[in-house]
């Protein structure tokens, strides 16, 4: 097996618990959501689902797609369990899920009739991995899908963090930051990206959604950023001095929106594409 992508850690079973019952319904729900809009409907469809945590939203599309079996990889045993036990709880619901140990997976290829994955990394890179192995795995004319944040999601931690650089005449974090802020896909560059991998007739769907805090406590102590954002912002960001700068963000957040809401902007996309003949 090849090697296993930054995100792919093990979640322990309190962090599964945590983001099954605050993450997916609060956030992974609206890049879900997207997803299972786009999806091609019909029956005796095979389903691949990279990365997928604890299986969501697997339930939902056997219920779309008559007759459904999915396999999921992840690199989590606790979040495999959980997928594990949700899905015996669908009536009718045949999945098997496995550990995620690398790529290539070590399912045959052109074996699925779609191929979903939820947020992956940014990195170019990584994402390149994914949509070839998306591409390895569908059959033709089979389906892909992944939904993730697009170009400039989160742009009041980025203009926060920019604060901190002028301030403390920080030219090492102003670069880190411009930098981090292009990594993330346009729908021009995702559509480039999956053609590359091999889909044809690709489109993305772009919806604006906005997360609500009421503090910097609030937003830095919620699951949503210890698990899901701040990982990703430090492996994005590669700064040393990545905790001064996250502390001087929590109280930028209570300073200018200490009477108001803080609402942080996520620009939702969903790539989708068929696999060339």
């Amino acid at each position: 097996m090849g090697s296993v992508p930054p995100r792919a850690r093990e979640m322990s079973a309190s962090e599964v618990a945590v983001f099954e019952t605050f993450v997916v319904p609060r956030y992974l729900s609206l890049f879900g959501e997207r997803l299972l809009d786009q999806l091609v409907l019909g029956s005796d469809a095979q389903v691949v689902h990279l990365h997928c945590r604890t299986g969501y939203p697997d339930r939902a599309v056997v219920s779309l797609l008559a007759d459904a079996h999915v396999y999921g990889v992840d690199a989590s045993p606790a979040a495999l369990e959980l997928a594990r036990v949700k899905a015996t709880q669908k009536t009718g619901m045949v999945s098997e899920y496995k550990l995620f140990e690398g790529y290539p997976t070590e399912f045959p290829n052109a074996a699925f009739s779609h191929g979903i994955s939820l947020h992956p990394l940014a990195a170019p890179r990584e994402r390149e991995r994914l949509l070839a192995e998306l591409a390895r795995l569908v059959a033709p004319a089979g389906q892909m899908l992944l939904a993730l944040p697009l170009r400039g999601s989160f742009q009041e931690i980025a203009d926060l963090i920019r604060e901190y650089a002028l301030k403390h005449e920080a030219n090492d974090v102003t670069a880190a930051v411009e930098a981090a802020a292009l990594v993330r896909p346009t729908p021009e560059t995702l559509t480039a990206e999956a053609e590359k991998a091999g889909f044809e007739f690709v489109d993305v769907d772009v919806k604006p959604c906005t997360l609500k805090f009421q503090s910097g406590r609030d937003f830095f102590d919620d699951p949503i950023t210890r698990l899901m954002l701040l990982p990703e912002f430090r492996l994005n960001l590669g700064l040393a001095d990545f905790g001064a700068v996250m502390d001087y963000v929590r109280l930028a957040i209570d300073k200018y929106w200490s009477r108001s809401t803080f609402e942080l902007g996520v620009q939702v996309g969903c790539v989708t594409g068929r696999r060339k003949s």
